[in-house]
């Protein structure tokens, strides 16, 4: 299996966390990770624009290989989730013009695959990806949600293509596992 460089974004209007992770084999590489700092009060299509410009210019600088965006989850503000959604969408747009595969994780499945719980905490997430991958500092929480959806892509989104190998070559509660997910839809 070749190295593999994932760009996680956790969106945001005002903050969007960015996480890139490398797996080479069966480790996980910190490459690098920031906050997309927005200025709050200035106009949507500004923060837009601001928001495609640095994530083309991270795209560029690290060269990733997949890309991975946080799953929209239900909020009882619709402004506020139509706002996220417009950030997704710039996200899916920058991924998509660089030619990269593109995985969408809810936050509870990242959470669950990270942590192992579905309902953790920022900062348990925080704690747990610093661990992981041997970071000196907690990194900001919309870079260590970012991370952490880059290392939920590099382990459980690229299955999918694991699913062309002989079947023999997986074991078989796994090969169960992705064969449900399939079914269900989950795979891409």
């Amino acid at each position: 299996m070749s190295a593999m460089r994932a760009l996680g974004i956790d969106p945001g209007t005002v903050n969007l966390g960015w996480g890139i992770v490398e797996r080479d084999g069966n480790r996980l590489v910190h490459v690098a990770h920031g906050v997309i700092a927005l200025e709050a009060g200035a106009p949507l299509s500004e923060r837009l624009v601001g928001i495609a410009d640095g994530l083309e210019s991270l795209i560029t600088k690290y060269a990733p290989t997949v890309g991975a965006v946080e799953a929209l989850f239900y909020n009882k503000d619709p402004q506020a989730a139509a706002k996220l959604g417009h950030a997704r969408g710039v996200a899916m747009l920058c991924l998509g013009r660089a030619e990269l595969e593109v995985g969408e994780y809810p936050p509870a499945r990242v959470k669950q695959t990270v942590v192992g719980s579905g309902r953790a905490e920022k900062r348990q997430v925080a704690m747990m990806v610093k661990a992981l991958l041997g970071l000196s500092a907690l990194p900001p929480l919309d870079a260590a949600d970012a991370l952490a959806v880059s290392i939920t892509h590099l382990r459980i989104g690229t299955m999918a293509e694991r699913l062309s190998a002989p079947a023999r070559s997986l074991p078989p509660r796994l090969l169960a596992a992705l064969k449900m997910r399939r079914s269900r839809g989950g795979a891409r």
